[in-house]
């Protein structure tokens, strides 16, 4: 391996470490001590900043304007690379929760901070087991606070955008909460799915119009998952990727 690849793989699990230490305290506190889990997302975006100074990522965001503070939002992105997180978690600019694997729910501690947070479990095995799962996450979610999908369910392994999978509209159509599309460009150059050699970088994240879901019923609902598609990949710079 290069000196230089080593280099930055040796200081970008430093920083990693380093501050994932620094804040585990602080954030399983909050957690556990927050009815809302408001103030560990909030202490979150710290991580995210430190993160993305240590890798030498800028990021920018387009479209803010079109999100309104206190909407819970079903936000469909599409998923470049890790590094998309930290780019989201401070760009955004409000509050939301992750869809995250029923297996972490399971590390002490860490685990139950991510249930008392508010985040929403699921095993991705169990397609009934996971629709269930979303529906009692939705009830838990404080008021205002949005729920966060990555439409393609996984990092997209050639840079493009790849169909989307039906459970973030169908939680939509449910809950009816409006849809806010969010179309993540540069952040595969930044750490490629698969690497873990990080290249200094700009990453773009554009908020594309909100979306009214309740002008959709079930009969529609791949009507609605195209509308989203196509207003994310409209924003989408594949060729920058």
């Amino acid at each position: 391996m290069h000196i230089i690849n080593l280099l930055k793989i040796i200081w970008a699990f430093f920083w990693l470490s380093l501050m994932t230490i620094l804040l585990f305290i602080p954030i399983i506190t909050a957690a556990l001590f927050s009815r809302t889990g408001n103030l560990a997302f909030n202490i979150s975006k710290i991580w995210a900043i430190a993160i993305k100074r240590a890798l030498f990522v800028k990021t920018t965001i387009v479209g803010k304007e079109k999100i309104q503070k206190g909407v819970p939002y079903v936000i469909i992105s599409n998923h470049q690379s890790h590094i998309d997180i930290p780019a989201i978690i401070t760009q955004l600019g409000i509050q939301f929760r992750w869809i995250i694997k029923k297996e972490l729910l399971f590390i002490p501690l860490f685990g139950y901070a991510l249930y008392a947070s508010r985040n929403v479990f699921i095993k991705r095995s169990d397609r009934s087991q996971t629709i269930k799962s979303i529906q009692n996450g939705l009830k838990r979610l404080p008021i205002g606070v949005g729920l966060l999908f990555f439409a393609e369910g996984t990092r997209s392994p050639d840079g493009k955008i790849h169909s989307f999978k039906k459970g973030a509209f169908v939680t939509a159509l449910e809950a009816k909460l409006p849809i806010l599309p969010i179309t993540i460009n540069g952040s595969r150059k930044v750490l490629p799915k698969g690497s873990v050699i990080f290249s200094p970088g700009l990453i773009e994240v554009v908020v594309g119009d909100p979306i009214d879901s309740t002008n959709y019923s079930y009969d529609k609902l791949e009507e609605l998952i195209e509308k989203t598609r196509k207003t994310i990949v409209n924003s989408f710079s594949g060729a920058n990727q």
